[in-house]
């Protein structure tokens, strides 16, 4: 699966990230590095609690 995610700097320094397919899918980090990794377990995250949400629904 492929998401576009929108990486900013942040202005007191560092970067946030969103993912506008995935509302409410932020975060941020220090370096560049960080918050890639942060991203990845944001994303993991959000569609986790999607998936159970969509189990109690079922």
């Amino acid at each position: 699966m492929k998401l576009k995610a929108i990486v900013h700097s942040a202005e007191e320094g560092g970067y946030w990230a969103e993912v506008p397919a995935l509302p409410g899918c932020i975060t941020e980090g220090d370096t560049w590095e960080e918050v890639l990794a942060n991203l990845e377990d944001a994303i993991r995250g959000w569609l986790e609690v999607a998936n159970e949400n969509l189990s109690v629904l079922q």
